[in-house]
């Protein structure tokens, strides 16, 4: 229960992250915003996260610079499909590792999906089909986000295997310092490196360095030592549903009826997976309402 509201909670937070960042990268270059986002994160954790590190071994580096490189790519391919497309069609697009997670977990590690979990992604797949259907995003730009969003479902069923083991602080460090070090070559390469300048690039930064990657990441390590890889998903499935009510109240998306019905499809399909998910799901619902 606990571990589910954590992670319901790390939806919200990327879900309104989607705004600023799309704000931030049509006015401070790609690569160069992702390396300074993981930087920031790298050294929020660095304090707390510096004398565990030993603990992770040679084995438990390796697969923390594993973890962080898949992050960075997803990031990289995500936020260039978000430059290219509306914040709504970013979310809905992203959610498609509901799909991807239980697939690449059963592909490589013979992982079954109860009959509960199924019918719960069976239904937030639905509701991300009627998401999808109504927004107008490029399709270049999905095809882009999709790509991101392979990536992190590959990164969250290896969490399932990684989380449990290690340090949870030491591991999300390593984590984050390697997404930092590929993003940084790029952005170097690329000539993209300056100063950032103004508060839309600057405020995009803190938030998405100190909550969106260094706290949220912090909190999935976490939640996945106590939870399977297709309820991660699962929970994660809240991301679109977050970025279309922010893209709405935020960014002038307009969602009707059909859309806010995959909204609701997605909360069930959770719902019906992971009974415990109900409580937090009619809280988040009261939450808005009040």
């Amino acid at each position: 229960m606990r571990a589910l509201a954590v992670l319901v909670a790390v939806t919200a937070v990327w879900g309104v992250t989607f705004v600023q960042v799309k704000d931030a990268v049509a006015l401070y270059p790609l690569f160069a915003f992702l390396a300074l986002r993981f930087l920031i994160a790298s050294l929020v954790l660095g304090v707390p996260g510096a004398p565990r590190l030993a603990s992770l071994g040679r084995t438990g580096g390796g697969a923390a610079v594993l973890a962080g490189t898949l992050l960075g790519g997803g990031y990289a391919l995500q936020t260039a499909g978000l430059e290219r497309t509306s914040v709504s069609s970013t979310g809905f697009v992203t959610g498609m590792y509901v799909v991807l997670t239980p697939l690449l977990a059963l592909l490589l590690f013979r992982v079954r999906v109860g009959a509960a979990a199924a019918a719960g992604v069976v239904l937030a797949t639905g509701g991300l089909a009627l998401l999808a259907g109504v927004h107008a995003g490029s399709p270049a730009g999905d095809l882009l986000v999709l790509a991101g969003a392979a990536v992190y479902s590959l990164q969250i069923v290896l969490m399932e295997r990684y989380a449990p083991r290690y340090d949870a602080i030491a591991f999300t460090l390593v984590e984050m310092a390697a997404a930092f070090g590929g993003l940084l070559a790029i952005a170097l390469a690329l000539g993209q490196l300056e100063v950032p300048r103004g508060w839309t690039v600057w405020g995009a930064l803190v938030v998405t360095g100190v909550f969106a990657s260094a706290l949220a990441f912090l909190a999935q390590t976490w939640a996945q030592q106590r939870t399977s890889a297709t309820q991660t998903a699962l929970a994660f499935s809240l991301e679109p549903v977050w970025a279309a009510f922010f893209g709405f109240r935020l960014a002038g998306d307009r969602l009707g009826p059909t859309a806010w019905l995959g909204a609701l499809l997605i909360m069930g399909g959770i719902a019906f997976a992971e009974p415990a998910a109900a409580a937090v799901l009619l809280g988040l619902v009261q939450r808005q309402r009040d």
